[in-house]
């Protein structure tokens, strides 16, 4: 199945009946939509569906992406998704150079920005997901995690194959659901550090890491909620925000923020620095 094939097949699944004025039947065994339903409200044929989520047609039009998109409800960054998941099809052209390295390197505005960014906390990512930057929030937060352990951090390796991801993330599924969506966003295996990523990760973590990238839409959350059990600060539910950086850069910015006030009071007490001691000065 081609990418473009899962992202549609995921998303008829999340439909439901009611959603787009069907009846929704005691007999029904399909998650969602069934594929006749899908190309009755797109105005397509059962066939062609077919072969789209099979990988046996990978250029559908513009008109047809269009009623597609609009019969599967699918919000403007699904919609991007799908416009670019037609072109990654195409293994003729690629967005980066040929050769190009993963970025460490950060311009000197986007690191003002981070360093103004404390006592938040707040990383840069590459595409694989080494963390090129943090602020001394972020690592109060995960350092004790053991995340920036490594010489290179990676949030992708941590939670895939970490196991002290587990207890850090009492969510864990779906955390392991967001990092392989963000690993497979854009070329994926067509970009040389991803590919590496996911030979190691096929290894080291196995099926928690397979079995997703084979059932998962490279669509990662940009926002939401995150459970995480600090060893000093305990249980603390977190908003966490990414934004991307320019394309040249090939970076995005991830941000924590408390999503209630006792994560505000714990957060608070574990990046504000302790007071200094007086000193005296003699007269």
């Amino acid at each position: 199945m081609s990418e473009l094939g899962l992202f549609l097949r995921t998303r008829r699944a999340a439909v439901l009946p009611a959603d787009v004025g069907l009846p929704t039947g005691p007999r029904r065994r399909t998650p969602g939509l069934r594929r006749s339903e899908l190309a009755a409200l797109a105005g397509v044929s059962v066939e062609y569906v077919t072969r789209l989520e099979q990988g046996r047609d990978r250029h559908p039009s513009p008109q047809v992406l269009s009623s597609l998109a609009d019969a599967l409800r699918l919000s403007t960054a699904e919609r991007v998704h799908l416009h670019r998941l037609t072109k990654a099809a195409d293994p003729g052209f690629t967005c980066r150079p040929a050769g190009s390295e993963p970025p460490t390197s950060i311009r000197p505005p986007v690191l003002a920005l981070l360093t103004r960014l404390e006592p938040t906390p707040a990383a840069i990512l590459n595409r694989p997901g080494d963390v090129v930057a943090r602020t001394k929030a972020f690592e109060a937060l995960v350092g004790p995690l053991g995340l920036l352990d490594a010489p290179v951090p990676n949030l992708v390796r941590y939670v895939l194959s970490d196991p002290r991801a587990k207890a850090a993330f009492p969510d864990w599924p779906r955390m392991a659901d967001d990092q392989v969506a963000a690993l497979k966003q854009g070329p994926f295996r067509a970009d040389p550090a991803a590919a590496a990523l996911a030979d190691e990760l096929t290894v080291t973590a196995g099926e928690a890491f397979t079995a997703r990238v084979n059932s998962i839409p490279g669509l990662p959350r940009a926002t939401g909620i995150v459970r995480l059990t600090h060893p000093s600060a305990g249980p603390l539910r977190l908003s966490f925000e990414t934004l991307d950086l320019p394309a040249d850069d090939d970076q995005r910015l991830l941000v924590y923020l408390p999503a209630d006030p006792a994560t505000e009071t714990a957060l608070a007490r574990l990046t504000t620095p302790p007071p200094q001691p007086l000193r005296l000065v003699a007269g």
